[in-house]
């Protein structure tokens, strides 16, 4: 019996054939197949969601529900603040202040956030929501609580010439509930409610 081993050349082949067509299939697979399948499924079953949650007002894209903005005018409502670099609500920078509950900093800059709105609402004797004064991790937070759109209502309606009610009513329309009524918090999207204001009758 011939038990002598076969020649490297013809070893190394054997073993390669296969491992080539296995990374090809697999490139194949997971490099083209799969993600044509989501992204088909994506656009058929979830389209506004697929291309980014955008939101559009006559005819143009002004923002993305999932991405806050800095408003800064007394005329609209605040979002939460952002602690992204260079400038707030960068999406290609997310992130957090990663001050923790003990750092002199953070007790400063939720200090310097309150007296802001203070001034900016000089009347309003409600306790801030804490949301209006401390950054989230993300840094990009479209939202904010119904408690604290409802502590900027009257400043709002005052900047706009509105009826408080109005303003009200607005924010209201605009309190999104928890996911199948379990899931998360009320919450409310800045964007989409300063849009609603831009569209109301100038007073």
């Amino acid at each position: 019996m011939n038990t002598s081993p076969l020649p490297t050349s013809l070893s190394q082949t054997g073993l390669l054939r296969p491992a080539l067509t296995l990374f090809v299939v697999l490139s194949l697979i997971t490099g083209l197949l799969y993600p044509l399948a989501v992204t088909g499924v994506a656009q058929t079953a979830f389209p506004h969601q697929a291309n980014g949650s955008l939101i559009t007002q006559g005819g143009k894209t002004v923002g993305s529900e999932l991405i806050g903005q800095a408003f800064t005018e007394p005329g609209h409502f605040w979002g939460r603040p952002s602690a992204t670099a260079p400038m707030p609500y960068n999406a290609a920078a997310s992130g957090g202040s990663n001050l923790g509950p003990t750092n002199p900093a953070l007790a400063e800059a939720v200090k310097a956030r309150i007296e802001a709105l203070r001034a900016a609402d000089p009347g309003n004797t409600q306790p801030v929501p804490v949301d209006l004064v401390t950054a989230s991790a993300s840094g990009l937070d479209p939202q904010i609580s119904p408690a604290a759109a409802d502590y900027q209502a009257a400043r709002v309606a005052k900047a706009r010439g509105l009826p408080l009610a109005q303003v009200q009513a607005l924010v209201q329309q605009h309190t999104e509930s928890p996911w199948l009524g379990l899931l998360g918090e009320p919450r409310v999207n800045v964007l989409a409610l300063n849009l609603a204001l831009e569209s109301l009758p100038k007073q």
